[in-house]
């Protein structure tokens, strides 16, 4: 059911987010290098370590989608053979997350992109998305899609727009707020507000 134009309730302990579509059918970028020092390599990775990348590139954004999940359902996700998971490092050490899924017949789903907050800025997220494309485009697909909300960094939009990408959908999505739950830090992402159920407010929080 379709919903009319208007003002819409969202639950105490939740957050809304308004979720934007992105397509490609075609590759747009030609390869970049990484600056020195910088690599990507395709990656079986232990769910330790993906969870750890995962909440050190995601948590200023609320990333929660993968840290709900538990071993074998989050093991299925990343071991799947037609999800490829590239890691990005600077000399050595994980700064950045390239993932790919092609489940889907002829497409290939841009998962999950980012890189650590102490990188961004850095000149990695073009050779990132260059990549990403060749891979994709690579596997002889007809299309490219990504999705990115309201929660995520500012410049994301118009870093995909740049990228090739076209907006093709908007939905909306109300889910639980996971810094009440501990999921995340309580001081994550100021500028969303937490809105407590009753009987999650505390003395500190009056």
């Amino acid at each position: 059911m379709s919903l009319g134009a208007g003002l819409y309730p969202v639950p105490a302990g939740h957050l809304a987010a308004v979720i934007t579509d992105f397509e490609m059918t075609a590759r747009v970028m030609d390869d970049m290098p990484f600056p020195n020092g910088v690599t990507a390599s395709k990656e079986t990775v232990n769910l330790t370590a993906y969870r750890e990348l995962f909440r050190a590139i995601g948590t200023p954004w609320l990333w929660t989608s993968r840290l709900l999940l538990n071993d074998e359902d989050l093991q299925k996700a990343i071991g799947d053979p037609k999800v490829e998971t590239w890691i990005i490092r600077r000399n050595g050490d994980e700064i950045g997350l390239i993932e790919l899924d092609f489940k889907t017949q002829r497409q290939c789903e841009l998962s999950f992109f980012g890189v650590i907050p102490s990188e961004m800025g850095q000149g990695l997220g073009k050779p990132m998305m260059a990549m990403a494309q060749s891979r994709a485009f690579a596997a002889n697909i007809d299309r490219l899609y990504l999705h990115t909300c309201t929660l995520d960094s500012p410049s994301a939009i118009g870093f995909y727009q740049a990228s090739g990408f076209r907006a093709v959908s908007r939905t909306v999505q109300i889910f639980e707020d996971p810094r009440p739950t501990g999921l995340l830090p309580a001081d994550t992402a100021p500028n969303q507000p937490a809105i407590l159920e009753p009987s999650q407010v505390t003395p500190d929080d009056r």
